[in-house]
Order: structure tokens, then sequence, then C-alpha cells
């Protein structure tokens, strides 16, 4: 009979034993020759020979080792396989488990902690629209058990709501999401598979003109802190809106007029070095700052600036004003005006760009001012062209903002700085 004493005492064995209990019959102490001991109890089922391992020792001592090996011949006595019952609770616990990791909520999260955060500007966005088109949609289903069927069923709902720009997002966002965890073996198949993307879109073209660009300016002037700045930027530097709203004081050299976009915050990843023009320093320079934070636009202190679909509905009912003021300077009827034809933030960017070119400043040079790759930058060029362009682009973008003092003041007859080839 197995006694504790005993049990402590057991030499090393070379080979694998296995140590019968006198006490309770089929009860075995199993020690390897690593000099791990468990416990095992060994009977017959239907004739057939049968094992359940019960645990380890210390951990499970000897007297529980007997009370444990009797409920289980026990439960033989009465008809019941323990080792069947205890296989089948671990596969539901891992069904269960299995289910719970492919929850579509976790493998959102998953998604933006370990892809959307590290690899993408713009993951907040991401976070929102995956929260609201898929997660809202499918929360607590498994995201294994769904099929092409629910994509669709997903993309023609935001469809119907005649979002097509946003169906492309979201599901260019989830079919990203789906490779994503079909990738680290959480399913096994893709469920966008076989969706085509929604609907086709056109590249923007919107650019606006000298008397739009002076109303813009106008209104941002209006508007004030923190909106109008930053579309004050926008317009003297041809960064993208997010570059300039997420700015750090650490990326501005005021003394230097250099601005630099660190890799990190930058959409091609890619370190840019922004020449202030002395329109854009005396901006900088008249903004509130926050003690202890570094952000250039913020009203926490801890975040940048959000809210940009209000700022630009107030924008754009800053400029219908302006325009109906006039008018009525004018002694034209100020109910007649109507809104400018749409335009977005983002095509100021493009405008500034139209502008470059119309001053003449070469193709390279203002896709450098934009931190363009592509164009004259890409392929073989951009290889081996390693050329940052820092003196083009600043005589760019100081005669850029001297054009823009004369498009906002209506100085039309002023004298423009242009760029001539060699």
């Amino acid at each position: 009979m197995l006694t504790d004493l005993g049990i402590k005492k057991l030499p090393v064995p070379e080979r694998r034993r296995e140590i019968p209990d006198g006490k309770v019959g089929g009860l075995y102490l199993i020690h390897q020759p690593s000099g791990e001991k468990s416990w095992a109890v060994r009977y017959r089922f239907g004739r057939l020979p049968k094992k359940l391992t019960l645990g380890s020792y210390p951990a499970l001592d000897l007297a529980t080792a007997r009370r444990r090996a009797q409920e289980a011949l026990g439960d033989v006595a009465g008809g019941k396989d323990p080792a069947a019952v205890k296989q089948a609770s671990r596969a539901a616990a891992r069904a269960e488990r299995e289910a719970e990791h492919d929850l579509v909520e976790r493998v959102v999260d998953l998604f933006i902690e370990r892809y959307a955060k590290p690899k993408t500007r713009d993951w907040r966005e991401t976070e929102r629209m995956l929260n609201r088109e898929v997660v809202a949609r499918w929360k607590g289903r498994r995201l294994s058990a769904l099929t092409r069927v629910h994509v669709h069923e997903m993309i023609d709902s935001i469809l119907d709501r005649g979002a097509l720009i946003r169906a492309n997002r979201v599901f260019a966002q989830f079919r990203k999401l789906c490779n994503f965890v079909v990738e680290r073996g959480i399913i096994a198949v893709s469920p966008c598979t076989g969706v085509k993307m929604p609907s086709l879109e056109r590249s923007r073209d919107r650019v606006l003109d000298g008397a739009e660009i002076k109303l813009a300016w106008q209104a941002f002037e209006a508007i004030g802190w923190p909106f109008g700045p930053i579309g004050e930027l926008l317009l003297l530097t041809g960064a993208r809106l997010g570059e300039v709203s997420d700015a750090r004081w650490a990326e501005i050299d005021l003394a230097a007029r250099t601005w630099t976009i660190p890799a990190s915050r930058a959409k091609n990843r890619r370190t840019h070095a922004v020449p202030l023009s002395d329109d854009a320093v005396r901006i900088l320079e008249g903004l509130p700052r926050f003690e202890k934070s570094d952000f250039v636009f913020t009203t926490t202190g801890s975040t940048p600036v959000s809210g940009f679909s209000r700022a630009k509905r107030a924008i754009d009912r800053t400029v219908l004003q302006l325009r109906r003021e006039e008018a009525e300077a004018h002694v034209d009827d100020p109910a007649q005006v109507k809104p400018l034809p749409p335009w977005r933030l983002h095509d100021i960017r493009r405008s500034v760009a139209t502008n470059l070119q119309q001053l003449g400043v070469r193709l390279e040079v203002t896709e450098a001012v934009l931190n363009h790759v592509s164009g004259s930058r890409a392929g073989i060029v951009g290889v081996y062209q390693k050329y940052g362009f820092e003196t083009e682009k600043r005589q760019a973008l100081d005669a850029w903002s001297r054009r823009l003092a004369e498009i906002v003041s209506g100085d039309a007859e002023a004298k423009v700085l242009s760029f001539v080839r060699k």
C-alpha cells in the first residue's frame, strides 16, 4: 500500500514505472525518468481497457487521488465511462474557447490593436467604421460562421442609405480584417472571398479657383481657433489634413522655418520636411499653447482636435454668408446666392498643387512639396533619386504664399514670381 512518505522516498527510475496502490485497486502512481509523478486509474469498460489520468503529484495528494479513483470506479460500475466524459468535457471547453476567440467584436479589437494602430495613421477612423458597421451588426456572432451572403447583406444596407463611398471603405477594411485573421489561423476562409468592391470610384478633380480660395481663407479667419488656423496652414503648406491637425510642437522649428513630419505620421511612411513661409510662421506663433501638451491643435491638451465634419459645415455656412454680403454690397438679391459647388478640405491640397504648377514649379518639386512617391518619383527613379529638393520646395512655397496673399487681398494686378525652366 502506497504512503506519502514512501512516495517521497522513491528513487528516480531509469524508465517509466506504474506503481499500483494496494488500497484502491486500479489506482496507479506513474513515475517518470524525469522524476515527475502523476496518478492514473486503469479499468475496463465494454470489455476494453481504459485509462483515466487524475492529475500530478504532489499537487494531487495520495488521499485525494484515492477518493477520485473510487469516484471514477463508481461511475464505471454505474455504466459511465469517466475517461470519455473527461474527453468530451475538454472538447466542449476547447470549442467554447475557440468560439469566444472567433467572436466578431474580439477579432475587430485584435485587428485594430495588432494591425491598424502600428501600420496605419488613420486607425481611429478604421476603428469607428468597423464598430459602427460590423460589430453593431454581428456582435456575439462567430466570424467563421459568416458567408458571402452576410457580407453582401451588410454592403447592401450601406448602399441603400446612398453611401456609395462608405460601402467601399467598409468593405475594404473588413476584407483586410478577414485576411488578417485568416493569416493568424483564427478562421480558415475569408467570407469576403469572391466579393467585389461595391461601386466604382472616380478620382476627385475638384480644384478651388481664386475666388473660392479667397472665400475659404476669409471663412477660416472668421471661424477662428482651432479650425481656422488649420485651414490656413492647409492652404500655405499643401499638407494633408491629418498631418496638420495632429501636428506636434516638437516637430516645428520656428527659427529654421521648418516643420518635420515624422515617418510615423506621414501617409507614405517617409519623413517629410515642410518649409514654412513667413505667413505660416506668423500663424504658428500666434497659436495658443496648452501647458504640458505637445499638440499644436487641441482642445483637451491630451488629444488632437476632432470634429471636422461639424467644422466643415460651419465653414460652408460662413462662405455662404460672405457671398450673400458681397451680393448685397453689389445691390443684388442675397436670397438668390447659392452655396459653392461641393468641396472638401482635402481639395485644398489639390488646389495648392495646381497653383504651384501654374506658377511654373517643376513637377518633381511639386510632388516633393506634397511628399508624393508616385508620378515622377515612382519606379526606378524613386529607388535611385534621393535628392530632397529642399531649396526648391522652400522657393515654391514662398512663391505660393505671396500668390495666396494676392488672391486673398484681391490684388489681381500684382506681379507673380514664376519659376522658369533652365
